[in-house]
């Protein structure tokens, strides 16, 4: 299907406002520093990406004609039957291997990346691995969920041996045609990819209430196991979800000196989601999301401080930006269409700043949500597969700015509106980011003549992004607006 264009009966540039236009300042030869930020995406499975699904097609061709670098791929803990490759411990005489509905899920997602790097993330312990009161048990169906797998916080194996040569054959499996099992059964699938970074776990500090001790042990376990499988893989740290409660896991973490000899430190990841209160409104979501964006943006800035100061060559990706709504959990799928566009302006806004700290992959989520599985986090329509506004965003984003790129001083006169210049790295094109983080229109005065404008807003809401020809120096972003204006 081809895509679509709006074509808006308005003009961009209006002039009839009584307010002053707010100033964007830009001294383009002051060049702060180099970009290394890559915008990307994440992709939980869930049972709307299995190929029996009536979106299937359609939701892996955008993430295909996307293209982007880095995407995350986390088969997770809500649907253990999707996530998790050995349901059952082995015995004496059997083992209980199975992937045959794990595969076809992340064949599609391989191949829909090909030709990109992708971060993978089978981010589920078995749950058998655990000491626990009594067995946990599985739905007996895929698509049912199961939100309490994830039980015990002590390994049945202290040394950590078991839980590595689970991962480890995960690897194999994919990389190198097979695995050995336990019973020294060759396992064979035929596979053959490549995998350029393995994150280990999801979210610790939730997920089995894991300490900064426990995680460190479990990260040198499986990276050991793996890289004697697939030594070129380059592995992500701690995937923490609330960074801000507890810094002594990046402190613990990344002191070399708690790790085994010769383990990798190659990249830490970290999450923001804006979540509003039960007694707001759409109307107060604004104010909410760039507030707690602002705290994370102060977060983000500490826990970059500690990676420098204990392991400056470890990079970061902070791969899950989003926002979620008080009722996602009650199956709520009744969204406002402005709230696809605050939730991108936010993703835009925290990205800018992130690029700005010298983060090296932002990642925003999630492909696709729906009732009872984050609806309000969704970048397509769990109906139809087609894009909303949230990944028209990230389209601009990722089409506009990526490593290489100069950050140039940039002012802006109005604290409503999010500016970055920036100069692609053959010094042809002067590029500007701007983000209306109120639901009003927004008059900017340029610094020098603008060539042309691309933006998502509310009038083109999941439609590709609308681009029109500027000439002068002022323009009106509109509600939640994110434009790329290009400059003369």
């Amino acid at each position: 299907m081809k895509s679509r264009r709006l074509i808006l009966l308005f003009p961009l540039t209006i002039f009839a406002s009584t307010a002053a236009a707010e100033e964007i300042s830009i001294r383009w030869g002051k060049v702060k520093q180099i970009t290394q930020t890559t915008a990307t995406l994440q992709v939980v499975v869930n049972p709307l990406l299995r190929r029996v699904s009536s979106i299937h097609d359609r939701v892996y061709s955008e993430l295909q004609r996307l293209g982007a670098d880095y995407v995350r791929y986390v088969p997770w803990l809500p649907y253990p039957r999707l996530a998790v490759a050995e349901l059952k411990p082995p015995s004496k005489h059997r083992t209980y291997w199975d992937f045959s509905l794990i595969d076809p899920m992340t064949l599609d997602f391989m191949n829909a990346t090909k030709g990109h790097p992708v971060i993978l993330n089978f981010s589920t312990i078995p749950a058998w691995m655990f000491k626990t009161p009594k067995p946990v048990s599985y739905p007996g169906k895929p698509d049912e969920p199961n939100w309490t797998y994830t039980q015990g916080t002590e390994l049945r194996d202290p040394s950590g041996k078991e839980l590595g040569d689970y991962f480890a054959r995960l690897v194999g499996w994919y990389v190198h045609g097979g695995f050995t099992d336990e019973l020294g059964k060759w396992h064979k699938s035929g596979h053959h990819y490549k995998i350029d970074y393995w994150e280990v776990l999801n979210e610790p500090d939730v997920e089995h209430n894991t300490t900064p001790e426990q995680y460190t042990a479990r990260y040198d376990a499986i990276t050991t196991a793996i890289r004697q499988v697939a030594p070129k893989i380059k592995f992500v740290g701690i995937a923490m979800a609330q960074p801000a409660n507890d810094p002594q896991m990046f402190e613990y973490f990344l002191n070399p000196g708690n790790h085994k000899p010769g383990i990798p430190l190659d990249m830490i990841s970290y999450h923001f989601y804006a979540v509003p209160t039960a007694d707001q409104s759409i109307d107060t979501y604004q104010f909410t999301f760039f507030e707690q964006a602002d705290r994370f943006i102060a977060t983000a800035r500490y826990v970059e401080s500690i990676r420098r100061r204990l392991s400056p060559l470890t990079q970061t990706t902070v791969n899950e930006v989003g926002s979620i709504l008080p009722d996602d959990s009650n199956g709520n799928a009744t969204i406002p269409d402005s709230y696809w566009n605050l939730s991108g302006a936010c993703f835009a806004y925290v990205f800018g700043h992130l690029t700005e700290l010298g983060v090296n992959i932002v990642g925003e989520s999630q492909l696709l949500g729906y009732p009872t599985q984050f609806p309000s986090v969704s970048m397509v329509d769990w109906g139809t597969g087609l894009p909303n506004a949230r990944f028209r965003v990230l389209e601009l984003l990722k089409d506009n700015f990526g490593p290489g790129d100069k950050i140039v001083t940039t002012l802006s006169g109005s604290p409503y509106v999010y500016a970055l210049g920036t100069i692609k790295p053959k010094g042809k094109h002067m590029l500007l980011l701007l983000v209306n983080k109120r639901d009003r229109d927004i008059e900017v005065t340029l610094p020098g003549r603008a060539k042309e404008v691309e933006y998502v807003d509310q009038a083109t809401k999941g439609d590709t992004p609308g681009r029109q020809p500027l000439d002068g120096d002022k323009f009106t972003l509109h509600g939640f607006a994110v434009a790329v204006v290009t400059m003369e």
